[in-house]
Protein backbone atom coordinates (compact mmCIF):
# COMPACT_ATOMS: atom_id res chain seq x y z
CA UNK A 1 0.00 0.00 0.00
CA UNK A 2 1.67 3.19 -1.17
CA UNK A 3 1.86 6.45 0.74
CA UNK A 4 3.37 9.89 0.25
CA UNK A 5 2.78 13.60 0.48
CA UNK A 6 -0.29 15.10 -1.12
CA UNK A 7 1.92 17.48 -3.03
CA UNK A 8 3.25 14.53 -5.06
CA UNK A 9 -0.12 14.10 -6.79
CA UNK A 10 -0.25 15.92 -10.12
CA UNK A 11 -3.76 16.74 -11.25
CA UNK A 12 -5.23 18.23 -14.41
CA UNK A 13 -6.76 21.70 -14.21
CA UNK A 14 -10.24 20.29 -14.90
CA UNK A 15 -9.90 17.33 -12.56
CA UNK A 16 -13.44 17.24 -11.13
CA UNK A 17 -17.07 17.43 -12.17
CA UNK A 18 -20.29 16.92 -10.23
CA UNK A 19 -23.93 16.12 -10.78
CA UNK A 20 -26.96 14.66 -8.99
CA UNK A 21 -27.45 10.89 -9.06
CA UNK A 22 -30.80 9.39 -8.01
CA UNK A 23 -30.49 5.70 -7.12
CA UNK A 24 -32.79 2.89 -6.03
CA UNK A 25 -31.58 1.22 -2.86
CA UNK A 26 -33.51 -1.35 -0.84
CA UNK A 27 -36.80 -0.25 -2.35
CA UNK A 28 -36.18 3.46 -1.73
CA UNK A 29 -35.32 6.29 -4.08
CA UNK A 30 -32.30 8.19 -2.75
CA UNK A 31 -30.72 11.26 -4.26
CA UNK A 32 -26.95 11.50 -3.95
CA UNK A 33 -24.33 13.97 -5.06
CA UNK A 34 -21.98 12.37 -7.58
CA UNK A 35 -18.48 13.80 -7.94
CA UNK A 36 -16.10 12.39 -10.56
CA UNK A 37 -12.36 12.96 -10.34
CA UNK A 38 -9.55 12.47 -12.85
CA UNK A 39 -6.06 11.75 -11.58
CA UNK A 40 -2.71 12.14 -13.29
CA UNK A 41 -3.44 9.30 -15.76
CA UNK A 42 -6.61 8.22 -17.53
CA UNK A 43 -6.73 5.08 -15.37
CA UNK A 44 -6.80 7.06 -12.14
CA UNK A 45 -10.45 7.98 -11.82
CA UNK A 46 -12.79 8.07 -8.85
CA UNK A 47 -16.48 8.52 -8.30
CA UNK A 48 -17.60 9.93 -4.98
CA UNK A 49 -21.20 9.54 -3.84
CA UNK A 50 -22.27 11.90 -1.06
CA UNK A 51 -25.43 11.65 1.02
CA UNK A 52 -26.30 14.79 2.99
CA UNK A 53 -29.20 15.54 5.30
CA UNK A 54 -30.61 19.06 4.84
CA UNK A 55 -29.07 20.16 8.16
CA UNK A 56 -25.62 19.27 6.84
CA UNK A 57 -26.23 21.31 3.70
CA UNK A 58 -27.13 24.21 5.99
CA UNK A 59 -23.80 24.17 7.79
CA UNK A 60 -23.84 21.29 10.30
CA UNK A 61 -20.33 20.25 11.35
CA UNK A 62 -20.97 16.49 11.17
CA UNK A 63 -17.88 14.33 10.64
CA UNK A 64 -18.53 12.33 7.46
CA UNK A 65 -18.75 8.55 7.55
CA UNK A 66 -16.59 7.46 4.59
CA UNK A 67 -16.13 4.18 2.77
CA UNK A 68 -13.21 4.04 0.31
CA UNK A 69 -14.27 1.11 -1.85
CA UNK A 70 -11.90 -0.67 -4.20
CA UNK A 71 -13.59 -1.50 -7.48
CA UNK A 72 -14.35 -5.20 -7.99
CA UNK A 73 -15.93 -6.23 -11.29
CA UNK A 74 -16.56 -9.81 -10.18
CA UNK A 75 -18.04 -8.78 -6.83
CA UNK A 76 -19.70 -5.39 -7.30
CA UNK A 77 -21.25 -6.22 -10.69
CA UNK A 78 -21.63 -10.00 -10.78
CA UNK A 79 -22.01 -10.58 -7.00
CA UNK A 80 -19.17 -13.10 -6.76
CA UNK A 81 -19.12 -15.17 -3.59
CA UNK A 82 -15.32 -15.52 -3.67
CA UNK A 83 -14.91 -12.14 -1.97
CA UNK A 84 -17.00 -9.88 0.28
CA UNK A 85 -16.88 -6.79 -1.97
CA UNK A 86 -20.54 -6.71 -3.04
CA UNK A 87 -21.76 -7.27 0.50
CA UNK A 88 -19.42 -4.58 1.81
CA UNK A 89 -20.59 -2.11 -0.84
CA UNK A 90 -24.24 -2.73 0.04
CA UNK A 91 -23.50 -2.41 3.76
CA UNK A 92 -21.60 0.82 3.07
CA UNK A 93 -24.51 2.26 1.07
CA UNK A 94 -26.81 1.48 3.98
CA UNK A 95 -24.43 3.05 6.47
CA UNK A 96 -23.85 6.30 4.56
CA UNK A 97 -27.56 6.87 3.96
CA UNK A 98 -28.37 6.53 7.66
CA UNK A 99 -26.06 9.30 8.91
CA UNK A 100 -26.20 13.07 8.42
CA UNK A 101 -23.16 13.03 6.11
CA UNK A 102 -22.05 9.83 4.39
CA UNK A 103 -19.63 9.24 1.53
CA UNK A 104 -18.50 6.41 -0.73
CA UNK A 105 -15.24 7.00 -2.58
CA UNK A 106 -15.25 4.40 -5.37
CA UNK A 107 -11.85 3.60 -6.87
CA UNK A 108 -12.26 1.41 -9.99
CA UNK A 109 -8.49 1.20 -10.61
CA UNK A 110 -8.04 -0.55 -7.24
CA UNK A 111 -9.30 -3.80 -8.80
CA UNK A 112 -7.70 -6.83 -7.13
CA UNK A 113 -6.02 -4.67 -4.48
CA UNK A 114 -4.50 -2.66 -7.30
CA UNK A 115 -3.17 -5.47 -9.54
CA UNK A 116 -5.94 -5.24 -12.15
CA UNK A 117 -8.66 -7.58 -13.37
CA UNK A 118 -6.49 -9.89 -15.50
CA UNK A 119 -3.94 -10.61 -12.78
CA UNK A 120 -6.73 -11.00 -10.25
CA UNK A 121 -8.30 -13.78 -12.32
CA UNK A 122 -4.83 -15.32 -12.73
CA UNK A 123 -4.56 -15.28 -8.95
CA UNK A 124 -8.02 -16.85 -8.64
CA UNK A 125 -6.86 -19.75 -10.82
CA UNK A 126 -3.89 -20.31 -8.51
CA UNK A 127 -6.19 -20.16 -5.49
CA UNK A 128 -8.15 -23.00 -7.14
CA UNK A 129 -4.91 -25.00 -6.86
CA UNK A 130 -4.59 -24.33 -3.12
CA UNK A 131 -2.74 -21.04 -2.75
CA UNK A 132 -4.17 -18.33 -0.53
CA UNK A 133 -4.68 -14.78 -1.82
CA UNK A 134 -1.28 -13.55 -0.62
CA UNK A 135 0.59 -16.50 -2.09
CA UNK A 136 -1.32 -16.26 -5.39
CA UNK A 137 -0.49 -12.57 -5.86
CA UNK A 138 3.19 -13.28 -5.29
CA UNK A 139 3.09 -16.20 -7.72
CA UNK A 140 1.73 -14.03 -10.56
CA UNK A 141 4.44 -11.44 -9.88
CA UNK A 142 2.10 -8.91 -8.30
CA UNK A 143 2.29 -7.04 -4.99
CA UNK A 144 0.15 -8.29 -2.13
CA UNK A 145 -1.50 -4.87 -2.07
CA UNK A 146 -0.50 -2.05 -4.44
CA UNK A 147 -3.36 0.37 -3.80
CA UNK A 148 -2.43 4.04 -3.62
CA UNK A 149 -4.64 6.31 -1.50
CA UNK A 150 -3.09 9.66 -2.44
CA UNK A 151 -5.88 10.55 -4.88
CA UNK A 152 -8.57 9.47 -2.40
CA UNK A 153 -7.03 11.75 0.21
CA UNK A 154 -6.83 14.65 -2.24
CA UNK A 155 -10.49 14.09 -3.16
CA UNK A 156 -11.57 14.19 0.49
CA UNK A 157 -9.62 17.42 1.00
CA UNK A 158 -11.28 18.90 -2.10
CA UNK A 159 -14.70 18.04 -0.68
CA UNK A 160 -13.86 19.79 2.59
CA UNK A 161 -13.54 16.53 4.53
CA UNK A 162 -10.09 16.51 6.16
CA UNK A 163 -11.49 14.52 9.10
CA UNK A 164 -13.55 11.36 8.65
CA UNK A 165 -14.97 8.28 10.29
CA UNK A 166 -13.64 5.45 8.16
CA UNK A 167 -15.77 2.43 7.26
CA UNK A 168 -13.11 -0.26 7.03
CA UNK A 169 -11.70 -3.39 8.65
CA UNK A 170 -8.23 -2.59 7.30
CA UNK A 171 -5.81 -0.75 9.64
CA UNK A 172 -3.36 -0.27 6.75
CA UNK A 173 -5.96 1.78 4.88
CA UNK A 174 -6.39 3.99 7.92
CA UNK A 175 -2.63 4.49 8.22
CA UNK A 176 -2.30 5.28 4.50
CA UNK A 177 -4.96 8.00 4.71
CA UNK A 178 -3.31 9.48 7.80
CA UNK A 179 0.01 9.54 5.94
CA UNK A 180 -1.72 11.66 3.29
CA UNK A 181 -3.05 14.17 5.82
CA UNK A 182 -6.55 12.82 6.51
CA UNK A 183 -7.54 12.70 10.18
CA UNK A 184 -9.35 9.47 11.01
CA UNK A 185 -11.47 10.20 14.06
CA UNK A 186 -12.76 6.63 14.20
CA UNK A 187 -12.57 3.42 12.22
CA UNK A 188 -15.94 1.70 11.97
CA UNK A 189 -16.06 -2.06 11.27
CA UNK A 190 -17.76 -3.42 8.17
CA UNK A 191 -17.78 -7.16 8.89
CA UNK A 192 -19.56 -9.54 6.53
CA UNK A 193 -20.67 -13.08 7.41
CA UNK A 194 -18.45 -15.57 5.52
CA UNK A 195 -19.73 -18.17 3.10
CA UNK A 196 -18.16 -21.46 1.97
CA UNK A 197 -16.51 -19.75 -1.04
CA UNK A 198 -14.87 -16.79 0.73
CA UNK A 199 -14.13 -18.25 4.16
CA UNK A 200 -10.42 -18.77 3.40
CA UNK A 201 -10.17 -15.39 1.65
CA UNK A 202 -11.47 -13.65 4.78
CA UNK A 203 -9.28 -15.73 7.07
CA UNK A 204 -6.23 -14.76 5.00
CA UNK A 205 -7.14 -11.08 5.32
CA UNK A 206 -7.40 -11.51 9.08
CA UNK A 207 -4.32 -13.68 9.65
CA UNK A 208 -1.88 -12.30 7.05
CA UNK A 209 -3.04 -8.73 6.42
CA UNK A 210 -4.19 -7.73 9.93
CA UNK A 211 -7.78 -6.98 8.94
CA UNK A 212 -10.05 -6.69 11.99
CA UNK A 213 -12.67 -9.34 11.21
Amino acid sequence: MKSGALTSVKLPADWSVETILPIEFQGREITLEAHAYQGETDAEQMVVLVHRDPDVANGSAAIPVVRIHSGCVTGDIFHSLRCDCYQQLQAALKAITEVPLGVIVYAPYHEGRGIGLFKKIQAYALQDQGLDTVEANIEVGAPIDSRDYSLAARVLQDLGMPEIKLLSNNPAKEQALKAHGIRVAERLPLVIKPNKFNKRYLETKRARMAHKL
